[in-house]
């Protein structure tokens, strides 16, 4: 690399000048110098910084990572594929998980309750889109019961050729491999795949290691005896076998693969925040023990590789949790069943195509104004039931509360009173200790209310309005995919 040029010294007054060889030509007279603002030296420096960060990114980046192309196993999903959806803007990665769990260890498998044989079908599917300005990314899974109609294919097992036909998305890969599960997901949602990326149990067990485990946190205990998990409420650093079973937990409550996929959210929404601030991705040398331990046992198409890394690396750079977004196709009515394949779920096709119409015009998956103005709470309103009273002199003020409550989904008695003192400065929350989880969350739909614990009071809240009643404050549950779509960010899935 070559030397860069010195600056210009600056002359020593101590110094003596050497004497010249010949005599110097007489300078002309000086001019009066310009007035001019002198460059202040934090910002000289502050060039100098970036000037050496945008040359080592260019640089170092390509060099830490040349020759992990040849890590990567490779898998041609877009062979051949003809009549396929019109691209859009930003990148689309089809993301594949799979229940491939050869590589894993016997005392393991035990362990993480991984034994049988696998079904070598889709244990996870998702659409990511990272935007054309990669300041954002959107999620938006894909149930693997999800009632789907192929397009004619050969069966890659016995070589049958198929007709079109339904079935399961998640055994599309069973039968035509990669390439189905790409046809099968571009002919139900119309977004053009760009990229596909297989994981199986090993290398997301490796990626969650490499990065030091992630934290996700629960209100409650999340215990499945299929899986082996078993969490008690509080905040958790999940290494990879951990998150392996917190994952694939589809037994926890009666929400199964739906609340699966809840969960599948949280965790990505957390491991995004894991790798974009613990400095993996500003330090070139863990960005490549990161990647290196990933793609090692990972399947991705040709087109995948150092430099699509090295886009999605910088990329990240700049995410933060609010920077992604997470959803889950809608679905009409689960346990829609269908002959020879049983219960599957369909999808709300109105509610999907918003989705998907999002995706292709690279833009937010929800642009609602209301849902940036509504407030996350940990239980929703429609499960939290509200007594009102009045506890000032103002006429009708108990049926403005309620009514106001009742708008924004709390379940109130639609009887308001009078309280027997009507004299309160300050709107209270009485509530019973036991359901202090919905008393916060009427609190937050009362701004300046104060929670005042009574025993013994039952699970009925209530709600004494003082004179510094406003205005009722719009909440929304915590949990996602309850709202209209679904959509959360990752700031509202994560422990902070």
């Amino acid at each position: 690399m070559p030397t860069p040029p010195r600056s210009p010294r600056t002359r020593n007054p101590d110094r003596r000048p050497a004497r010249p060889s010949r005599p110097a030509p007489r300078p002309p007279a000086p001019r009066p110098p310009a007035p001019a603002r002198r460059r202040p030296r934090w910002v000289m420096r502050t060039v100098t910084t970036l000037s050496v960060v945008v040359l080592a990114s260019a640089g170092i980046g390509h060099a830490v990572l040349s020759g992990l192309d040849d890590d990567i196993a490779r898998v041609d999903p877009f062979r051949d594929m003809k009549n396929r959806p019109r691209a859009g803007h930003g990148m689309n990665i089809l993301l594949v998980g799979t229940d491939g769990r050869d590589s894993i260890g016997k005392a393991e498998r035990e362990k993480y309750r991984l034994g049988g044989a696998p079904c070598h079908c889709t244990d996870t599917v998702m659409i990511v889109h990272i935007s054309e300005d990669r300041d954002r990314a959107s999620v938006v899974s894909l149930p693997r019961d999800s009632y789907a109609l192929t397009p004619p294919h050969t069966d890659r097992v016995s070589g049958q050729r198929h007709k079109g036909h339904p079935l399961k998305l998640n055994a599309a890969y069973a039968e035509g491999g990669p390439q189905l599960t790409v046809r099968t997901v571009e002919k139900m949602t119309r977004v053009k795949i760009d990229h596909y990326l297989e994981v199986d149990f090993a290398s997301f067990m490796k990626t969650v290691d490499v990065v030091g485990g992630v934290e996700i946190c629960t209100d409650q205990r999340l215990k499945d005896s299929h899986s082996g998990l078993d969490l008690a409420p509080g905040r958790h650093t999940l290494k990879g076998g951990e998150a392996l079973q917190y994952v694939r937990a589809r037994y926890v409550d009666g929400g199964s693969d739906l609340s699966r996929m809840r969960r599948q959210q949280h965790f990505l929404a957390a491991l995004v925040e894991r790798a974009t601030s613990s400095g993996i991705l500003l330090n070139p040398m863990r960005f490549r023990d990161v990647t290196r331990a990933v793609l090692g046992s990972v399947r991705a198409d040709e087109g995948f590789g150092t430099g699509e890394l090295l886009d999605l690396g910088r990329a990240m750079r700049n995410f933060s949790p609010s920077s992604s977004e997470f959803t889950t196709v809608p679905v009409v009515t689960p346990g829609h069943v269908v002959k020879g394949i049983g219960s599957t779920l369909k999808w709300d096709a109105e509610k999907s195509e918003h989705i998907f119409e999002a995706l292709r015009r690279d833009e937010p998956l929800s642009t609602r104004p209301s849902a940036g103005e509504a407030l996350r709470v940990p239980v929703d309103p429609k499960q939290i039931r509200v007594q009102v009273e009045n506890g000032t002199r103002t006429p009708g003020l108990g049926r403005r509360v309620d009514a106001a409550l009742a708008a924004t989904g709390f379940a109130t008695t639609k009887a308001p009173a009078n309280a027997a003192r009507q004299h309160h400065e300050r709107t209270v929350v009485a509530y019973d200790p036991r359901w202090d989880r919905s008393a916060k969350s009427l609190a937050a739909a009362l701004p300046g209310s104060e929670l005042r614990a009574v025993k013994g009071q039952g699970p009925t809240l209530k709600v004494i309005a003082g004179a510094d009643f406003e205005k009722v404050r719009k909440v929304r549950p915590k949990d996602p995919g309850q709202g209209e779509f679904g959509v959360v960010r990752g700031d509202e899935v994560n422990c902070g």
